[in-house]
């Protein structure tokens, strides 16, 4: 199939914050060698918190829904308006949509990138999440370009994150408290952009779990 079902797919969402909670130890690693190291624990709470309020008849975008919010009014901080806005971007855009077809995620995506740079004011090379999610979201919209069906896009999206990812070592930070190390910020892994590679890998692979069901 080339869509996603909407309807009744919480468990896509359930799977992101298994990821996430899975990895708040190594999140929080990565944090310490830039900033207060305590990313991972932020990320881990707001996302459990969320995960009691998803049930398993919710749609897939009520469920981003409730962790965009749950994120933004119970945790707070920088990262919780971040994420926050991410999901809810991705929610709004899934809400009205039967079928989440490659077409209705690149349109997702792109929205989300834009209400990250309105809401931070940060750009490409700023070493922040958005070096993960812009080339996935690039590499996905060429596979698409390229005519390639749903799960190809999906994977090329996946490996566009592990890219933009790594490609965070070799960045400056320029926002946030890593910023304040200068030129020694460089040669680490920026934690935002780890976990932002964390969720679009595992909602990818929840996604083609889902198209291969079919």
């Amino acid at each position: 199939m080339e869509y996603v079902v909407n309807e009744k797919n919480a468990k896509i969402t359930l799977q992101i914050i298994e990821a996430i909670h899975t990895n708040a130890a190594y999140l929080s690693e990565i944090d310490g060698a830039t900033g207060d190291g305590d990313h991972g624990v932020n990320m881990d709470k707001g996302f459990m918190m969320a995960k009691e309020r998803i049930q398993l008849s919710m749609n897939f975008s009520e469920s981003l829904k409730v962790l965009g919010r749950t994120l933004v009014m119970d945790i707070g901080g920088s990262m919780g308006p971040i994420y926050g806005t991410m999901f809810s971007r991705l929610s709004r855009r899934f809400k009205k949509e039967e079928r989440i077809t490659k077409e209705v995620m690149v349109e997702a995506l792109n929205s989300s990138i834009d209400g990250l740079m309105e809401l931070a004011g940060a750009k490409i090379g700023d070493k922040t999440l958005l070096d993960t999610l812009y080339p996935a979201t690039d590499a996905f919209t060429q596979a698409m370009n390229q005519q390639k069906s749903f799960k190809d896009c999906l994977i090329a999206l996946s490996k566009g994150a592990e890219d933009g990812k790594e490609s965070t070592k070799d960045m400056v930070a320029k926002i946030g408290r890593a910023a304040r190390l200068g030129e020694r910020s460089r040669g680490f892994l920026d934690a935002g952009a780890t976990s932002c590679c964390i969720i679009l890998q595992t909602m990818t692979s929840a996604m083609i779990e889902e198209l291969d069901s079919e």
